[in-house]
């Protein structure tokens, strides 16, 4: 997809160059369409796969509302998984959601954030299975809960846990550690 600030002729002309562009821009379109344009921020492409952004509020109607939609038919939940960014105030912790459409062969990949202090985002079980296990993964390696899954309890690792590892709250190594040296290591 072109710069957003490029006028919408350099932008049309790029989409007609690249085919996967011409599908994106299709789909966002029709996103805007669906959901509003004000619904989606940070428009990227990177690989080619269309990048958006919304609010935890608005993921469940939207992914329901993707799922259901004839012309798209994205029934398949590729992915899903938590997002750790300590740095970014007020948006520490995010979720990433790829939708497939195996007839269309249409992929999104949709993103939230939200702050660590309320990690809480709704559930997608009513809408697919796969979500089940994902959920519990997300839930088990970066505390996010999920009101309404049937069954949030940790998947990997042990129940009496009091952490979530994949949260970047620790140091990645023992700064005691006296066995090795960083002219092992090429550090």
């Amino acid at each position: 997809m072109a710069d957003q600030n490029e006028s919408p002729e350099a932008q049309e002309m790029a989409a007609v160059q690249d085919p996967a562009a011409q599908k994106n821009a299709q789909l966002l379109a029709l996103l805007h369409r669906l959901f509003g344009a004000e619904t989606f921020t940070d428009v990227e492409e990177p690989y080619g796969l269309l990048t958006v952004t919304t609010t935890r509020e608005r993921i469940h109607d939207i992914v329901a509302g993707l799922q259901q939609d004839q012309e798209l038919q994205l029934n398949f939940l590729t992915t899903m998984c938590g997002m750790h960014f300590p740095d970014r105030e007020g948006q520490e912790l995010g979720m990433v959601y790829h939708l497939h459409s195996l007839t269309q062969n249409i992929r999104l990949r949709l993103k939230i954030f939200f702050p660590i202090a309320d990690p809480v985002v709704p559930t997608l079980t009513d809408l697919y299975a796969t979500a089940n296990w994902m959920e519990r993964e997300t839930y088990d390696f970066y505390g996010i809960i999920f009101p309404g899954h049937p069954n949030l309890v940790r998947i990997l690792n042990v129940d009496d846990m009091d952490y979530h590892p994949m949260r970047k709250e620790y140091a990645l190594e023992d700064g005691t550690r006296e066995d090795k040296t960083d002219l092992f290591f090429g550090r």
